[in-house]
């Protein structure tokens, strides 16, 4: 995490590195004002796996242009493991993520944005579905969830176990040329949110989009955008 600080923090053209204090660490989060007031609110980022918050696929597109339509943006460091480590291996972080969700929505609470969605990215997804189990009365008023990864070979954990029981509202994005493990469990995640009786769960594919959705984030900003506006009110 470190090293990814030191490469990015002074290079930052949109938005300011804040270090958020989490069980006496500083964690790198990266906020960024929304451009209209008032804001409509706030959205949380998380990016993949062994990446950053300022990624050039996906996370960066977000956090810059979102707040172009009055949504302030803070994407947050989650734990990372050496580039050989795979999902399953980050299992054993998972219980570093609340904290980390908690100090980002505590963030925006002193900034007073209380009407406040988290978008993850890929591996980013089951972390904030592991997030919303053990919070189940958090404050976030939506989810995002692009490219929804699947950990095999462990029901406990995987998304389509902990969809079951996920109440926030969630739209359910990815690619149709997306990573097997995203594309095939699709049917299962929708059947996991009928039985958590999740009535504002949407599935939304993408044509001709890979796992990084390249050439394809005008229309990725545009369907989250008008998605969780929705479920946001100007505060």
């Amino acid at each position: 995490e470190k090293r990814w600080a030191d490469q990015i923090v002074d290079s930052l053209i949109t938005g300011d590195a804040e270090w958020l204090t989490v069980d006496g660490l500083k964690v790198l989060a990266i906020f960024t004002p929304s451009e209209i007031e008032p804001a409509r609110g706030a959205a949380i980022i998380l990016h993949g796996i062994g990446v950053h918050p300022d990624w050039p696929d996906v996370i960066h597109p977000l956090r810059t242009r979102l707040p172009e339509t009055g949504w302030a943006t803070l994407s947050l460091q989650m734990p990372i493991l050496p580039n050989e480590a795979s999902g399953i291996d980050y299992l054993t972080l998972l219980a570093e993520v609340p904290p980390r969700i908690d100090a980002a929505i505590n963030f925006l609470r002193a900034q007073g944005i209380n009407n406040n969605v988290i978008i993850a990215h890929s591996l980013g997804t089951v972390m904030t579905s592991y997030y919303l189990n053990r919070r189940p009365a958090s404050t976030l008023r939506a989810y995002v969830g692009i490219s929804m990864t699947e950990i095999e070979n462990n029901s406990h954990m995987s998304n389509v176990a902990m969809l079951k029981s996920v109440t926030t509202p969630l739209l359910d994005i990815y690619g149709s040329l997306d990573e097997a493990h995203v594309r095939n469990y699709a049917q299962q995640r929708q059947q996991s949110a009928a039985s958590a009786n999740n009535q504002a769960y949407r599935q939304m594919v993408i044509k001709d989009a890979n796992h990084f959705y390249n050439g394809k984030d005008d229309e990725l900003l545009e369907i989250i955008q008008d998605w969780i506006s929705n479920y946001a009110t100007i505060k």
